[in-house]
């Protein structure tokens, strides 16, 4: 078999279950098996397909068959223009959480801190686009044991903490505390690609979704210096509630991602609120 004749039955493959980009994925999996880039498959698409290769292409598409990612496949995900290592101990990177680095690059200065950091992609990238020393903790040590691998080998400079929230550090000690909380409530239906892989701890938020950001909000408040940044990824149908939290701080900002979408909530400690 052709690396080319390879690549059509795994897209048929994925296409018959309802695979979302079929050919993508078939792409992506050969290429892990094969150890090369995709760009490596097109251009030697006429290869025979070695033996070991067709051993693991075909284990992986029965992996992606049954469900599971094929970031957890791979053990990889791109995020802000870096790889980063993924595992079932940690969330896969989302790409609208990139507009959470856009809003925090805006007030990275000082200490900065990231709360409930999963695979540390939020500190990690921060710490190297605002070429700063960056704190991260989590609840799960297995989650901090993917983060230091990342912040390790793209050389980051962030500290790691086990506990929960920011219960490790002293009041008042940063400028810019950020978060990406666990925001699903408990009870929406999810695919089962999330559902029955992704770390429920990095998922749900309660039964309203809202627990994790009751939380968060006044511990960023007991650390965050005066003129000090929250910034937190915003769960659907979230925004309002959230705000709500945030009444007493100063220049509270909602940011929308490309479709409209409230994804992201900043705010200042400080006095009066004044809402954008």
């Amino acid at each position: 078999m052709t690396i080319r004749s390879a690549l059509l039955q795994g897209q048929k493959i994925f296409e018959q279950a309802g695979i979302v980009a079929p050919r993508l994925t078939a792409e992506v999996l050969l290429a892990h098996a094969a150890g090369c880039d995709r760009a490596w498959l097109y251009a030697h698409s006429d290869e025979e397909l070695r033996e070991l290769w067709w051993i693991h292409y075909g284990r992986y598409l029965h992996e992606r068959l049954k469900g599971k990612p094929t970031q957890y496949i791979t053990g990889h995900q791109e995020f802000y223009g870096r790889d980063f290592l993924v595992t079932p101990d940690v969330l896969i990177p989302r790409p609208e959480t990139e507009h959470v680095i856009e809003a925090a690059l805006q007030h990275a200065r000082g200490k900065v801190l990231d709360i409930a950091t999963g695979s540390g992609a939020i500190a990690v990238t921060i710490s190297m686009e605002a070429a700063l020393r960056v704190a991260a903790t989590d609840l799960s040590e297995n989650a901090l044991r993917v983060a230091r691998k990342n912040a390790l080998r793209l050389g980051a400079r962030v500290d790691f903490a086990c506990c929960d929230l920011g219960s490790a550090f002293g009041g008042a000690a940063f400028d810019l505390v950020v978060c990406n909380p666990p925001y699903v409530p408990e009870v929406e239906s999810l695919p089962r690609e999330v559902r029955d892989y992704e770390p429920p701890l990095a998922l749900f938020g309660g039964a309203d979704g809202l627990a994790v950001y009751r939380r968060v909000v006044p511990e960023a408040a007991r650390l965050l210096r005066p003129g000090g940044w929250l910034v937190m990824e915003l769960g659907y149908r979230l925004r309002e509630p959230v705000e709500e939290m945030l009444s007493e701080w100063s220049d509270v900002r909602v940011i929308p991602d490309l479709a409209g979408i409230p994804r992201v909530i900043a705010a200042m400690r400080g006095g009066s609120s004044a809402r954008r």
